[in-house]
């Protein structure tokens, strides 16, 4: 989650939404990304599709499991179905509950961690970017 949270801090660095993922088997980051949807100008360039593609081709995502700062959206979270990851690890929910359900329909294992870190992370972005937070989650 450390790596995921580097990710989110530097998509804020850059001007972004603060959401970081990190893509991890046996101890092995695979793929590691975050939220470029204002720095790249692309809607669906949420953290976990940044992550998925930087990780380039998995021939397979047995064992795999997925960290994001934040409860994957519905874009995000059939990507994890998708692909058949079976553990999304995440740091909050509370500034956005997401797909978790969805996640766990499908029998994905969804493990919340509910970290001070990552609420605060959001918490103040939110407050200090209400319009484009809603843009983000599809509220405007």
């Amino acid at each position: 989650m450390k790596a995921a949270i580097e990710e989110a801090r530097l998509g804020l660095k850059e001007g972004g939404i603060p959401i970081g993922s990190v893509l991890v088997r046996a101890g092995k980051m695979l793929g590691r990304g975050h939220n470029k949807r204002v720095q790249e100008n692309n809607p669906i360039m949420h953290a976990e599709i940044d992550c998925l593609q930087n990780a380039g081709r998995v021939k397979s995502y047995r064992g795999a499991v997925l960290y994001s700062t934040l409860m994957p959206c519905y874009l995000c979270a059939g990507a994890v179905i998708q692909f058949g990851i079976k553990k999304v690890v995440v740091g909050e929910s509370e500034s956005f509950s997401g797909a978790s359900n969805f996640m766990r329909s499908h029998g994905v294992e969804v493990v919340d961690l509910n970290l001070e870190d990552c609420k605060q992370l959001m918490q103040a972005f939110i407050l200090k970017h209400p319009a484009l937070w809603n843009e983000d989650i599809g509220r405007l």
